[in-house]
């Protein structure tokens, strides 16, 4: 008997492709980059305030160009945006490698931040535009996946060259990075769908004061801030303190639950794809946003080390979810290019990223972990509330009961 072995890039435009193999080689290098950079930074005989800056920087510099880049892609086109953004990291990751002290370190880190801005609006256009309505989150679950995949692979080559040279990891990075921005230029060289556009389609691009009037936009806003805020700045901040100090985990132990929170919504990301594709982006919308806020529940009532690793669990099922949906429901009402439009999606995922690790650590600082996990909860409620009220967006299935 004969197994089919079917390409799960056979349904896709060509595109999507190219994006993916470039994404799997950009996510390798920052999983590289991620574990040593606070070490490259300490290495220069800075406090741990300006170890953190280091990480701040780059993040501020990314949402504070997203609204500029998604101007650029609509006048220049995703394809010279993308690997331009790209490359622009690459030079700055070389500069940063070679840095020979820590104001450089920060200055060549904050300007790629910019450079990161740009070739995740010109990415995020291209494959929210390049798929039907009903295709759209297993698009964005092979991007996702592919990018998943390259920063659990990164950190283990990262801890190994940096045994040798903090700087080796930067270096490689990169080297990976002009690989992706090559690799970008070529490869979309063809594509008309990422190609500069015409007078004619710069009068029909999306303005931001268009897309704000369509409700299922700012829903997926919200959505975006709200998960941003939990599986990124709460869950990189005050969960590893919580789970150390309090709950007097091993860091090996806490790793360990994080690494089954990635498998879990690695394993799951395609079927959530498909799901949301299926039966719609309010199913999968209400569904991960409840998790979510089960996940923060849980972690308030978390008094011991099992518990830990069953909100683990929760969560990685909500990611799987939530990485593909609020984007998709962009997609599905973005009629023509809006970098803009997009550019304002990934600054209010970025903000909650941001803001979250601020504010929580105040809260944690003056009331403790478990009143931060409870505002978390209650702001998770409220994107579960605006999910419920989500209309049907794909154009497939307008019209049917909600």
């Amino acid at each position: 008997m004969k197994i089919k072995f079917t390409s799960p890039f056979a349904e896709f435009p060509r595109e999507v492709g190219v994006l993916v193999f470039a994404s799997f080689f950009v996510a390798v290098g920052f999983g590289i980059i991620a574990p040593t950079i606070p070490l490259f930074a300490r290495s220069f005989g800075v406090n741990h305030a300006q170890v953190g800056a280091i990480i701040s920087a780059f993040a501020l510099a990314r949402f504070s160009a997203g609204l500029v880049s998604g101007k650029l892609v609509d006048h220049f086109g995703e394809r010279l945006i993308y690997s331009t953004g790209i490359g622009f990291v690459a030079i700055t990751s070389f500069a940063a490698g070679m840095a020979q002290n820590y104001e450089q370190l920060l200055i060549f880190r904050a300007v790629g931040g910019f450079g990161s801005s740009m070739f995740s609006v010109a990415a995020g256009s291209i494959l929210l535009r390049a798929v039907d309505d009903d295709h759209r989150a297993r698009a964005q679950s092979l991007y996702n996946g592919s990018f998943l995949i390259g920063m659990m692979a990164g950190p283990v080559v990262g801890g190994a060259l940096s045994g040798f040279s903090l700087r080796a990891p930067l270096l490689i990075y990169g080297v990976l990075l002009v690989g992706a921005s090559l690799s970008g230029a070529v490869l979309l060289r063809h594509s008309k769908l990422a190609a500069k556009p015409t007078q004619a389609q710069l009068k029909t691009v999306v303005s931001l004061k268009s897309a704000m009037a369509l409700k299922p936009y700012r829903i997926a806003l919200i959505i975006s801030f709200c998960t941003a805020w939990s599986l990124f700045g709460m869950s990189r901040s005050v969960l590893p303190l919580f789970m150390v100090e309090e709950i007097k985990v091993s860091p090996s132990f806490m790793g360990f639950g994080f690494t089954v929170t990635t498998i879990i919504q690695g394993a799951f990301l395609l079927k959530a794809g498909k799901l949301s594709d299926l039966n719609g982006r309010k199913y999968s919308a209400v569904f991960g946003t409840s998790l979510l806020a089960l996940f923060s529940l849980a972690l308030v009532f978390t008094f011991n080390s099992w518990m830990f690793v069953l909100a683990c669990v929760i969560v990685g099922f909500a990611g799987a979810f939530l990485s593909t949906t609020p984007s998709s429901i962009v997609g599905d009402v973005l009629e023509g290019k809006g970098g803009q439009v997009i550019g304002l999606f990934q600054m209010s995922g970025d903000a909650g990223a941001m803001i979250a690790p601020l504010i929580l650590g105040i809260v944690a600082d003056n009331y403790g972990f478990r009143p931060a996990f409870a505002i978390t909860a209650a702001l998770m409620m409220v994107a579960v509330a605006v999910s419920i009220k989500l209309p049907e967006t794909r154009s497939s299935h307008l019209g049917q009961p909600q």
